[in-house]
């Protein structure tokens, strides 16, 4: 019983008591094929430039596949995890990192549909309302949030 207190004075405190857990309060209209180009193409900037292979998904607030790219030679599993960060930070409306402390604490949060406990999902967030997200995979998780950051951050 004890776990149990602790495990939810823990959620509680992560998602009702940190800026770090904020939630965008809205969904906007759908992130269109041109703005998700403009978002994947400042991620791939990023990737290029540090010479790491990475998919790059963007998806709706729905978490529907809007854009896709990568680099040659990413691993093919990177595919599948783009897409599943991108609708993780979609479909929870905040960047799917907020999700490592919370696993570390609590393992049983995964069994919510959606959750990805890993770096690299990123939501896209325009006058304050999410119209997407964005998904990077294929190097290490610190890389992937990197260059979802300044794929999320190009569009305002």
């Amino acid at each position: 019983m004890k776990k149990l207190i602790s495990a939810l004075t823990f959620l509680t405190l992560t998602f009702f008591g940190s800026n770090a857990f904020a939630q965008y309060s809205e969904y906007g209209d759908p992130i269109g094929t041109e703005l998700a180009k403009e978002a994947a193409a400042a991620a791939l900037a990023v990737v290029e430039e540090n010479g790491w292979q990475m998919a790059v998904s963007v998806v709706d607030p729905s978490g529907n596949l809007v854009y896709f790219e990568k680099v040659d030679g990413t691993q093919h599993a990177s595919i599948e995890i783009s897409m599943a960060k991108a609708q993780a930070a979609a479909g929870f409306r905040r960047p799917s990192s907020v999700w490592v402390n919370v696993i570390a604490n609590v393992p049983s949060i995964t069994t919510l549909p959606g959750v990805v406990g890993s770096p690299g999902g990123v939501p896209i967030v325009v006058d304050g309302a999410v119209i997407g997200a964005i998904g990077c995979s294929g190097a290490t998780g610190e890389q992937d949030g990197i260059a979802c950051d300044a794929g999320a951050a190009a569009i305002d």
